[in-house]
């Protein structure tokens, strides 16, 4: 089990950092930690950020961590001296006498607990919903109004797409324990047909909502089917989205059996295809960050696996590999 452990956890390292490097200001690349506590002892410094999913760091007086400092599912105490935001996910913050931190403290579902002399430069966010209030009356004509300049926060954006594997990687849990054999038959079918299944993931990505759409104006035209038009645009909107979603978590059952034979394991067909899920759906989210030809990848594992979703009509049936059927020349007459 620790071989899977610290397999999965390189794998993650790898795929954070080869598909978005974080820099902190000082130019450093940032350290990611996965199921490990990590304790920055007194007179030691970190250049870079500090990532811990599912750990506790400690941070002892004395102590410097050049850059930002961000745990899921863990506990940060600090005593020591932090030069960027510290952020936690679903943990708690303890910061001790001597604990100084120069940005921002967010807690996004968990706790502050700040003593006195602990210092916090910038600002604090506890889980607390902003109170906008609607103005009213005109712009006086001697006030522009303000601009708005919204950058994204790499850190957030990671966040998204973890959450979105997980999320997903549950499903697919829950899934194969009702439907392994229909999952089996799609995952085939992309792996044996990838091209074919290509094909007709665009034909019914581009095409079903066209021919949804003149179904429904063709009811709302009679007036009286306005309702049932309106409900065939949801229910083929909701079929073309559980065509992916099926589609997905059979691809990550099939990555998820290759992987564990891979390093020699016979694990549970859940875990496998939950964990098979989870890097299929982190690997696509991570490469989908990259400008210009990110959606590109979206799009091709999208259209690829509703294609096999919807040539095995939702794994209903197999199919079976092309037949190579070999070139016999004619026999020669003399």
């Amino acid at each position: 089990m620790n071989k899977i452990i610290k397999s999965f956890a390189l794998l993650l390292f790898l795929l954070f950092v080869t598909a978005r490097p974080v820099y902190a200001q000082s130019g450093e690349p940032g350290k990611i930690i996965v199921g490990e506590n990590y304790t920055l002892e007194t007179g030691e410094e970190l250049d870079g950020d500090l990532v811990v999913f599912g750990g506790n760091v400690t941070i002892e007086e004395g102590a410097n961590l050049n850059g930002n400092l961000v745990v899921f599912g863990g506990t940060i105490l600090s005593n020591g001296n932090v030069s960027g935001d510290v952020v936690v996910f679903g943990g708690q913050i303890s910061l001790d006498e001597a604990a100084v931190v120069s940005g921002d403290v967010v807690t996004v579902g968990g706790q502050l607990s700040q003593a006195e002399g602990a210092e916090i430069k910038g600002e604090v966010v506890k889980n607390v919903s902003p109170n906008i209030e609607a103005p009213t009356g005109s712009i006086p004509p001697d006030v522009n109004p303000p601009s708005f300049n919204i950058n994204i926060n790499p850190f957030w954006e990671a966040f998204g797409v973890f959450y979105r594997a997980i999320i997903v990687a549950a499903l697919a849990m829950l899934v194969v324990t009702f439907l392994r054999p229909q999952m089996e038959r799609v995952s085939q079918a992309i792996v044996r047909q990838p091209v074919m299944a290509g094909g007709m993931g665009l034909l019914t990505v581009f095409g079903g909502p066209i021919a949804i759409v003149v179904v429904a104006l063709i009811m709302i035209v009679t007036i009286v089917l306005i309702p049932v038009g309106v409900l065939v645009v949801f229910l083929g909107g909701a079929i073309i989205a559980l065509a992916w979603l099926f589609g997905v978590i059979a691809l990550g059952h099939e990555v998820g059996e290759r992987f564990t034979h891979s390093i020699n394991q016979n694990l549970a067909p859940a875990f496998t295809t939950g964990l098979g899920t989870f890097l299929v759906m982190l690997v696509a989210g991570a490469l989908g960050q990259i400008p210009c030809v990110g959606w590109l990848v979206t799009l091709l594992m999208g259209v690829v696996t509703i294609g096999a979703v919807v040539m095995t009509r939702f794994g209903a049936r197999s199919i079976q590999p092309l037949a190579m059927t070999p070139y016999v020349p004619p026999a020669n007459p003399d």
